[in-house]
């Protein structure tokens, strides 16, 4: 038997240091974690625009009351337990003990001036204020103690409360947008710290180390680097540049698979890619005859028009060539094992010579001329995807060219309405069908929240009874044999936005990282653990 050699302690752990720095595994020592976004982020303020990019990095330095896990089940968060009183009455009870980045103690009344600040926050593209118009005020019995009172009855109050993120009460009277962007404001109770924003390159925070959570975060810092290019992306994760991306192209993902330095996570999403259309004004800045003259009626208007726009999209062929199977064709505003979602609806098969019928019907028999207006940076796919729209349309007689761009310019445009036909996506933050009935196709209505991303403005008085009479149901049975009526009403029937596909997002990881794929697409520094 040959003799064991036992080392020194202080050379096996000058062994075990060396090792860990070699290793692809392990960046940094395990000190730094750097991870590649797709999309870059526009705003740090917590409340100025909901998108996803920036809610994603502000989750990790602000809190919200309720929390969801991957699946999208709600969860405590900075609230440990929350019940109805009655029907308008909600009672929150807080954690004790968190504090704030700066030492001082989170309190109920940091809750108020939060919910207080989200409709007054100026020129919002997408506002936050949908989430807060049910709620008719808030008080707090104690520090620790927290009643919100509602319009109507809002059963669904903890899952909006998913989309509000708190910030000290002392910071948000007249807090203003740019000075979260200068890291001035940005303190929060979330398990990492603010340290460093270059607008369109980075953001680095660095950990809480007195979170308040029984699961600490990993990494010491964290370097979310903006790589828009998939490409890029990817390149940067196989070269150790970078220990994770988020949205892997869909090319790549059969190679990475198959690569022994990287794995892949994936997760079915929330995340509808659809079509907005103009159907308020009565002429549209994009909208033209064949000939390029103005026409005297926007075509937008008419819900043929809609629903021949609908059958001239071949779904099936984008979901299967253009997202190489990393997309589920749709047919309604969430994937159907969402709550609220009708049984009714599926996603149409493309028919040419119908959408043809329709628009003669409307009065088109020769189509018309539209631009169709997209990002090319912020969905898997995107510009792609448009173009992929734009020759099926032109099939159909609707001759359309395509104007893709930066989503930091897309939707400054898209805010201000200047489009008259758009491709965007929706992640349904509350996790079930009312957020997009909210948002997306509920009229415009800054005293109801309604619309608040409604950038086509359409608009049915009708529909809008069965979304908020919806929504005041305590029963969930109910509830959401109504939204789903909603869903009928809103696609089937009005066509009021144009469901395309539910996108399957997917990370890479280099070798010895773990990650759970989650439905609303975050990416979470705080949930990367070291794996296999």
């Amino acid at each position: 038997m040959k003799p064991t050699h036992v080392l020194p302690g202080w050379l096996t752990a000058a062994a075990l240091a060396l090792t860990l720095a070699l290793s692809p595994a392990a960046p940094a020592a395990a000190q730094e974690l750097v991870v590649g976004l797709s999309t870059p982020v526009t705003s740090l303020d917590p409340h100025f625009h909901n998108l996803t990019p920036n809610n994603n990095v502000a989750d990790h330095v602000f809190e919200k009351l309720v929390t969801k896990d991957a699946k999208e089940q709600l969860r405590p968060g900075l609230a440990e337990s929350w019940k109805a009183l009655d029907e308008l009455t909600w009672e929150f009870r807080l954690r004790k003990g968190v504090k704030w980045h700066d030492g001082s103690d989170f309190t109920a009344a940091d809750v108020i001036e939060s919910i207080k600040r989200i409709p007054t926050v100026p020129n919002s593209p997408a506002s936050f204020a949908t989430y807060t118009r049910p709620i008719e005020s808030v008080t707090a019995p104690n520090p620790l103690t927290l009643r919100i009172k509602t319009v109507r009855p809002h059963p669904l109050l903890p899952n909006d409360l998913v989309a509000v993120r708190i910030i000290p009460a002392k910071l948000a009277a007249g807090a203003k947008t740019e000075e979260f962007n200068s890291g001035k404001l940005m303190v929060g109770t979330g398990p990492y710290k603010f340290k460093e924003y270059v607008a369109g390159d980075r953001v680095v925070l660095e950990r809480n180390d007195a979170y308040w959570g029984a699961t600490k975060p990993h990494w010491k810092t964290v370097r979310l680097r903006m790589i828009p290019n998939g490409p890029a992306r990817v390149a940067a994760l196989l070269a150790g540049d970078v220990q994770m991306i988020e949205a892997v192209p869909t090319a790549d993902i059969a190679r990475l698979e198959k690569d022994a330095k990287v794995s892949v996570a994936s997760a079915v999403s929330n995340r509808l890619i659809y079509l907005h259309m103009d159907s308020d004004r009565n002429v549209s800045p994009f909208v033209t005859g064949k000939d390029g003259k103005p026409l005297d009626r926007n075509p937008f208007r008419d819900v043929r028009v809609r629903k021949a726009v609908s059958l001239a999209i071949d779904r099936f062929a984008i979901a299967d060539r253009i997202m190489e199977k990393q997309a589920q064709p749709a047919g309604q505003l969430l994937p159907e094992f969402f709550p609220g979602t009708s049984k009714r609806l599926t996603p149409p098969r493309q028919d040419l010579d119908a959408a043809r019928k329709l628009l003669a019907e409307a009065g088109y028999p020769n189509g018309f001329a539209v631009t169709l207006h997209a990002p090319n940076n912020r969905y898997i796919n995107d510009e792609k995807t448009a173009q992929a729209i734009t020759g099926m349309l032109n099939r159909a007689g609707i001759e359309t060219r395509l104007e893709a761009m930066p989503s930091t310019v897309f939707f400054s445009r898209a805010g201000k309405l200047e489009f008259s036909f758009f491709l965007a996506g929706w992640g349904a933050e509350t996790g079930e069908t009312s957020s997009p009935l909210r948002a997306l196709i509920g009229s415009f209505n800054a005293q109801t929240g309604m619309g608040q991303a409604n950038r086509g403005r359409f608009s049915d008085p009708g529909l809008d009874a069965i979304i908020l009479t919806a929504m005041t149901h305590i029963d969930d049975g109910k509830r959401n044999l109504m939204l789903a009526a909603a869903s009928d009403k809103a696609i089937g029937e009005l066509q009021a936005i144009i469901p395309v596909h539910y996108e399957v997002s997917s990370w890479g990881l280099r070798r010895g990282l773990a990650y759970t794929g989650r439905a609303d697409q975050y990416t979470y520094a705080f949930e990367v653990r070291p794996g296999k």
